[in-house]
């Protein structure tokens, strides 16, 4: 069956593997993001339409819903930031910014899109993201850890609001070698600490992530909601001693 599927994050690490996965799969795509000179290659080479804009803009959301019209068989939301510092440094902006980026956002997102998922002829999904760092405590880590913290507690309460209808689950990546997370890991030995922190011995990359996403949004996880699925190398539940 081919899906209708909104990406925001599109351009991304983990939204642009994702996007091209699902078009291998034949679906029918919808990429959101702010940086049109990576936006629209991408949308053109997977014959997907787009929208330009950032999340901290309230008005994206509803031109999203006006540039792809319903229905809509899925929704990710992998748009993210990581902000580390010591609680002594953070500011008021700093903990609201990431708040409105990766939990305000995720909600209004899926709020006016929500109309469109509704028109679905199966029972849509939803993929947002959450963190290991709302799992487990990481020095420098408040920020961040609050707001992906914020998107776990509302993917439960969407789940159990949205039932039997839509599926809502959570995605928690460890650090993954992406484009957002190129300036922690540009120094070798600052990656190479991260990497033996890893029960596996190795970061996660988007494929890694994108594939998690993919089955969330298809029938094969259809009897998969309200969870938040830990996708880190092992690092947020195992304490190897070797």
């Amino acid at each position: 069956m081919v899906k209708r599927i909104v990406i925001y994050g599109g351009s991304g690490g983990i939204g642009s593997t994702t996007a091209m996965l699902l078009r291998a799969g034949g679906h029918d795509l919808h990429l959101v993001g702010r940086n049109k000179e990576k936006l629209a290659p991408l949308a053109a080479e997977l014959d997907a339409s787009f929208t330009v804009g950032d999340v901290c803009e309230e008005s994206l959301f509803s031109r999203v819903t006006e540039d792809f019209a319903a229905p809509w068989d899925g929704l990710v939301y992998s748009v993210g930031t990581i902000t580390l510092a010591s609680i002594r440094r953070l500011t008021s902006a700093d903990f609201l910014h990431d708040f409105q980026v990766n939990a305000l956002g995720a909600a209004l997102a899926l709020q006016q899109g929500l109309p469109a998922l509704k028109k679905s002829a199966g029972c849509p999904s939803v993929v947002l993201f959450s963190s290991v760092a709302a799992l487990q405590g990481f020095t420098f880590h408040s920020s961040i850890g609050m707001a992906k913290g914020a998107v776990s507690g509302l993917t439960l309460s969407l789940a159990a609001e949205l039932a039997p209808k839509i599926r809502i689950n959570a995605v928690a990546p460890s650090l993954t070698k992406t484009p957002l997370a190129e300036s922690i890991l540009a120094n070798e030995q600052v990656a190479s600490t991260l990497t033996a922190l890893h029960p596996l011995k190795k970061l996660g990359t988007s494929t890694d992530i994108a594939n998690l996403v993919v089955y969330l949004l298809s029938d094969q996880a259809a009897w998969v909601t309200g969870q938040i699925i830990s996708i880190d190398g092992g690092r947020s539940t195992l304490r190897p001693t070797g």
